[in-house]
């Protein structure tokens, strides 16, 4: 049963306390990542038939496959995916930034160039469920930014098929290529290249414990965009919602993982025992209710504050992935929120409105690190390049200048560099 305590403002580590798993997950996929290394598609066909039971002989989707799936989808299912693809490209378009350039008097010209990624991989987990939403939230920002080559990988069933809903979504996304593969071996083939998986800039996509490690050893190689962690949502709410809503939304992230946390604030307790007691009516209708219950039970809580101001303090502390404001007047707490991945406002903004439609990332920050990193977005396909100009009458008014820092940093090279070109 999800815990109830009162004044909860302890370390965020002793409400979120993820368990430590006993798999060397480390040295599995340090092994994993070397093989691939070494022998590339043979490996992948390896690692293939032993985690997904599926034996390939070509690693690369092809079209006629990706038309086989988009066909056997229903007509609906593809208005709704061509829906929240029209709602995600035009959240992202708002995302893109132009270059600058700045003229200064005498001949100096400073300025950035923003250049696209060539290469972005895309990571599409499979497992316990298929995320069609995933590979829009993923691939539609990269596109966005000018990506010329989209290149995604999800793991095959034991037919050696992928799932029709992540091809219909790849190709309304503009996926340009799509992967049979999964696992640490995705993340290696993706990082290092094989015969046939080309090597990309930057890998993006959440997926299993083996996943995030594998982005963590071959990052430096290559991008990545973060390491994610089991899903979060913290609601902040008073007395005035309806407690079968609140029970609602957390079981919404509580279903994903055994991991997932599921956190309520409020300022009544009264209000807490009945989103208590919800849960736990609703918790038996789940599909998913073995991996709900372990969710509400290992991590699950109900923090009951002295008012709505400490309820936003104790959001602030935990820092959420996913942060709901069941309140009146929502946005009058908005410029108070300073750690969360994304804000869904209001009563009848549940959190998966951003995970489908809305057009807001839903691939966001986890364990914390809110507190200093974003959503997923057009910024993490682009670079920025700087550029200067000088004249010689530009460089002749400041050698001086550099003479001197260079010499203070005892860099004297550096100083010879701008004043040879004033030595008669």
């Amino acid at each position: 049963m999800i815990k109830i305590v009162l004044e909860d403002l302890s370390k965020r580590e002793e409400i979120f306390s993820a368990k430590e798993s006993k798999r060397d997950v480390s040295s599995i996929v340090t092994e994993i990542i070397e093989k691939v290394k070494k022998e590339g598609d043979k490996a992948i066909i390896e690692l293939c038939e032993k985690f997904d039971k599926a034996k390939l002989t070509t690693l690369k989707v092809s079209e006629e496959e990706i038309e086989t799936a988009y066909n056997k989808v229903e007509k609906e299912f593809i208005k709704t995916l061509e829906f929240a693809s029209k709602n995600i490209y035009e959240f992202h378009s708002k995302q893109k930034r132009n270059g600058f350039e700045i003229k200064r008097d005498g001949g100096v010209i400073v300025g950035q160039k923003i250049i696209p990624i060539e290469r972005a991989g895309i990571y599409v987990p499979g497992g316990t469920a298929s995320y069609p939403s995933t590979v829009l939230m993923d691939a539609i920002p990269a596109i966005v930014a000018g990506c010329s080559r989209v290149v995604m990988v999800t793991p095959p069933n034991k037919n050696g098929e992928i799932n029709p809903y992540i091809l219909a979504s790849a190709k309304i996304a503009g996926v340009t290529e799509i992967y049979k593969v999964g696992g640490a071996q995705a993340i290696a083939a993706l990082a290092y290249g094989t015969e046939s998986i080309p090597k990309v800039d930057k890998i993006v996509g959440p997926g299993n414990a083996f996943v995030a490690e594998a982005k963590k050893q071959v990052f430096g190689e290559v991008s990545i965009d973060m390491i994610a962690g089991p899903s979060e949502i913290l609601v902040v709410s008073d007395n005035k919602s309806n407690p079968r809503f609140v029970a609602a939304d957390l079981l919404s992230q509580a279903e994903h993982d055994k991991m997932a946390s599921a956190v309520l604030v409020t300022n009544d307790i009264e209000f807490a025992k009945k989103v208590q007691q919800e849960i736990e009516l609703q918790l038996d209708n789940l599909e998913r209710k073995d991996i709900a219950r372990s969710s509400i039970d290992d991590y699950g809580k109900i923090i009951v504050t002295s008012s709505i101001e400490r309820a936003i303090e104790v959001s602030n502390l935990i820092a959420p992935e996913h942060l709901e404001l069941c309140l009146d007047n929502p946005f009058s707490y908005l410029d108070k929120i300073k750690h969360a991945g994304s804000v869904f406002l209001g009563r009848y903004t549940p959190e998966a409105v951003g995970d489908y439609l809305a057009g807001c990332n839903h691939t966001l920050p986890t364990s914390g690190t809110a507190r200093f990193s974003s959503a997923l977005s057009v910024d993490d396909f682009i670079k920025k390049t700087q550029y200067v100009y000088y004249d010689e009458n530009a460089l002749s008014q400041v050698a001086d200048k550099i003479d001197l820092f260079a010499k203070k940093e005892g860099l004297t090279a550096h100083a010879k560099s701008a004043t040879i070109r004033f030595e008669k």
